[in-house]
């Protein structure tokens, strides 16, 4: 692993980046001034060779993947966020509700994970949501569900009057092993006015996410970017990310999302240079010591950007999707599934070792 960062100072052409590498040598935590190096740096190859030295001291070449499906039930929704082109209104004509057994339907025994997520319903019963869990752990109990957002347990909290310990418990009792990171969007009070005004807060994103982390329910941990967020806004997500994972450990990784603005009434939004997307990735790695996993989502970033990011400090390709809405209704041009096989080629060709994993990260085959 030494030789990773051999040729790093003959390499570097930013002096600013020596201290950091020393820090990550040595084991120290980067401080925010550390983090406004890494964001404003030009020098992306540096950058790239010191998160892959993190990645590399954490898991070696291994490279995650899962095999599972999105499953979004509905997407009526009674907020409406200026970045999302999912939800819609009630009556609309594009506006659909998922049966029970159209839920059903989509799954089959070689799921290992099932992703529930979608709008906030203004007529379904906390009850409703409930029932959805129950029944998918009931068709495919060897898989893992990780199933609503914080936005959407803060609304089952609302609708039901119940705390968010007693929801969240309801949810671990119907079958529930892992909360998805959706919903963070950005922590940056003004910015996340601009973006999602009518959406959960950041602070209770957090608390919902600390509740879940003492009640023994892991999650996930996102941020979206790339739309009118400054670096400071970024550093400042990851750093109360950070302060969380300190004092919980409950998070499993770390996702960075690509905003995707083509059908959103943000479409206007003038695009991030490619380099961004990968300092964001390597600042997470970098930044967040305290978390197991860096995602990369190849849905927002597609499929062969997403494979740059494994040099950037990534560990997961997450994993098959299989007929991801929420994203692709914003304009995404990724596919809007792959296989096993695609990973397992894709994670091979970059130089790495597929590991198929569950959503708990316990190893189920490794593709040396």
């Amino acid at each position: 692993m030494e030789k990773l960062l051999n040729n790093f100072d003959s390499l570097c052409l930013d002096q600013n980046l020596m201290s950091i590498k020393e820090k990550i040598l040595t084991n120290q935590r980067l401080d925010l001034d550390d983090a406004e190096v890494i964001m404003t740096s030009n020098d992306i190859n540096s950058v790239g060779m010191l998160a892959q030295y993190k990645k590399f001291s954490k898991d070696g070449a291994k490279i995650y993947f899962v095999v599972n499906r999105h499953i979004n039930p509905s997407n009526v929704c009674a907020i409406s966020c200026k970045f999302c082109a999912f939800g819609k209104k009630k009556g609309s004509s594009d506006s659909y509700e998922m049966t029970i057994d159209e839920i059903l339907s989509l799954l089959n025994d070689d799921l290992k994970e099932v992703h529930i997520v979608g709008g906030l319903h203004p007529d379904w019963k906390f009850e409703k949501y409930l029932e959805i869990v129950k029944e998918v752990k009931n068709a495919v109990p060897e898989a893992h569900i990780k199933a609503f957002t914080a936005v959407e347990i803060d609304w089952f909290s609302q609708i039901s009057g119940f705390s968010f310990e007693k929801v969240i418990s309801k949810l671990m009792k119907a079958g529930v092993d892992a909360l998805p990171g959706g919903g963070a969007e950005i922590f940056a009070p003004e910015t996340r006015k601009k973006i999602c005004s009518p959406k959960t807060t950041g602070e209770s994103w957090l608390k919902i996410h600390e509740v879940a982390h003492k009640l023994g329910l892991p999650s996930n941990a996102t941020i979206l970017y790339g739309h009118l967020e400054s670096i400071y806004d970024v550093i400042d997500h990851l750093s109360q990310l950070r302060n969380l994972q300190d004092k919980t450990s409950g998070f499993l990784a770390f996702i960075p999302v690509l905003f995707q603005p083509y059908n959103t009434r943000l479409k206007d939004t003038k695009p991030f240079p490619f380099s961004y997307d990968l300092k964001v990735h390597a600042l997470a790695r970098l930044f967040l010591d305290n978390f197991p996993h860096i995602k990369a989502y190849w849905i927002t970033l597609g499929e062969k950007a997403a494979q740059i990011t494994f040099h950037y400090g990534v560990s997961d390709a997450d994993g098959t999707i299989i007929s991801e809405k929420i994203i692709h209704d914003a304009g995404a041009k990724s596919e809007v599934g792959h296989t096993r096989d695609f990973f397992v080629k894709m994670i091979k060709d970059a130089g790495y070792i597929p590991v198929e994993r569950d959503a708990l990260y316990n190893e189920l085959k490794i593709y040396a």
